[in-house]
């Protein structure tokens, strides 16, 4: 039961996000810094638009890929800087794809049509019945009754903030008003329906609902939603919230969750969490609980559950295949993951294309990010598609923009060598971190992971929905940070942030936030 379906997507949002600012903390030091002009003798060359471009082309060899990049199995290497204020802690396996080229490609956002909705439909709900979010999820007079009895009894108990919401610190007021809360509800209450309307619609742009104007019930008008579906859909496996959305075109975004019963207040935050931010890998992190505790929460085999997940996707016919896997995490409330929060477990699935044997890399970045937080241009994030398998089948899936692979523009791209791109790491982590040394006592990075793959990079100023498919190298880990006032590990083992992105072909540094 929701009673507003934007809001609690948008507070699901912000609270990954809070999550992994809180294993994160003093991420910005560096993102400030990375952000300074790269210096006239950086051995990086300043992208730009000319750089969506062609390239070169290799000569023809028969050697792998490793081989003809001069690649090792692992790289080891550890440097200090800004005085002993940056420690930059390289002890990673280097990943390639067993190919002997790879090639750069076309590619395009997928039209935002009927028929790609039909397809993401037809993949995960077979023989489902659609209804609207808006009729299905409408609080009934029991609904409004049972949340005026949890409050009332919170009150009761002497509880005025049993959300945790604080309070203004200029006026002193509770940000949770809870006898205005309490009175609200009752008066929607009066004119809430006795049962909720199941209104039958097809999942498509531009359907009709009634909005509550004035948010008692007691008068609507008919709004059409051009850029989004709100839907529900019944199935032999469960109920599930199914939501589309192109408002941010060329984004598109497919969002599907199986409702669940065992949240007795529904006003509490309660959501999905990657295991990489709420399993306790690490021995100080205060929130998180154990990998052994993770999966007894799970109940089913990771081979069960990869089986459900590839038959699901396979379907969307788009060639994506398994890169990697997490432990998934339903939690409630707004603390972070404890021992005594958790109600279910499963595994999380990242799916990713392969073009000629060579995938595009995963990473946490969802890219899509202006440079310009004024700026009034649309922009275009990653490509994604994840899916959370647990005991009683599919929980939830998120498909961020699909693309439209295109040709290929250059075959055997002309790639730089492993030991031209570490130069430029080593360089470029020194220079993004310039300023590490005025905001914390120390910072130490745990590279433990370097993977070469293929990222899309585009022009936003150009076009905002075309772009070129390019390898690139990426460097995985975490960090240490110490501080008078706080400080943190994150060793990066299970990490699936790129701290650096580099060009395969002509080392440009590539923000992984912006997709460029």
């Amino acid at each position: 039961m929701v009673t507003g379906t934007g809001n609690i997507v948008l507070q699901e949002e912000i609270m990954k996000k809070r999550f992994v600012s809180i294993l994160a903390a003093g991420l910005c030091a560096s993102i400030l810094a990375g952000c300074q002009e790269t210096p006239k003798e950086s051995i990086v060359k300043q992208k730009g638009a000319a750089n969506v471009k062609e390239y070169e082309s290799a000569e023809h060899t028969d050697s792998p890929l490793r081989e003809t990049l001069g690649a090792p199995e692992h790289y080891k290497n550890e440097k200090t800087y800004e005085n002993g204020a940056l420690v930059i802690d390289t002890d990673a396996d280097v990943v390639l794809p067993n190919v002997q080229s790879i090639n750069t490609y076309a590619v395009s956002a997928k039209e935002a049509s009927q028929e790609l909705i039909e397809t993401v439909t037809n993949a995960f709900f077979e023989e489902g019945k659609f209804y609207s979010s808006y009729t299905y999820n409408q609080w009934t007079k029991e609904d409004y009754q049972k949340e005026i009895t949890i409050l009332k009894k919170y009150k009761a108990e002497g509880n005025l903030d049993p959300y945790e919401m604080g309070k203004d610190e200029e006026t002193g007021e509770m940000y949770f008003n809870i006898d205005e809360i309490i009175a609200m509800d009752e008066q929607k209450m009066r004119n809430a329906p006795d049962e909720i309307t199941k209104e039958e619609v097809k999942p498509s742009f531009g359907l009709e609902h009634l909005e509550d104007v004035k948010g008692d019930g007691s008068k609507e008008e008919k709004v059409k939603d051009e850029t989004d579906f709100w839907g529900v859909a019944e199935t032999k496996e469960g109920i599930y919230d199914y939501h589309i959305t192109n408002g941010l075109a060329p984004d598109t975004v497919f969002k599907i969750e199986k409702k669940r019963d065992d949240i007795k207040d529904t006003r509490e935050f309660a959501a999905w969490l990657e295991g990489e931010y709420g399993i306790k890998r690490e021995e100080d992190r205060e929130s998180g609980i154990s990998e052994e505790k993770a999966e007894e929460y799970i109940g089913i085999s990771y081979e069960e559950a990869e089986k459900t997940a590839k038959e699901r996707v396979e379907k969307l016919g788009w060639n994506l295949d398994i890169y990697g896997w997490d432990y998934a995490l339903f939690y409630h409330g707004e603390q972070g993951v404890k021992n005594d929060n958790v109600l279910d477990g499963g595994y999380m699935f990242h799916f990713t294309r392969m073009l000629d044997e060579v995938p595009i890399t995963y990473t946490s970045s969802y890219g899509g990010g202006l440079e310009d937080m004024d700026s009034t241009l649309k922009p275009w994030s990653y490509e994604r598609c994840d899916v959370i398998v647990g005991d009683d089948g599919v929980q939830k899936v998120e498909i961020f923009n699909p693309y439209d692979i295109g040709e290929v523009q250059t075959e055997n791209v002309k790639l730089m060598s492993f030991e031209e791109i570490i130069k430029i790491y080593e360089q470029m982590m020194e220079v993004s971190n310039a300023d590490v040394a005025e905001l914390e006592k120390k910072r130490t990075y745990h590279i433990k992971k370097i993977t070469l793959g293929l990222t899309r990079i585009y022009d936003p100023n150009t076009d905002n929905d075309t772009g070129l498919l390019v390898p690139v190298w990426d460097f995985f880990g975490g960090f240490d940070v110490e501080d008078e006032e706080y400080g943190f590990t994150n060793s990066g083992e299970y990490s699936t942030q790129s701290h650096m992105t580099i060009n395969a072909i002509d080392g440009t540094v590539i923000d992984r936030e912006l997709g460029y």
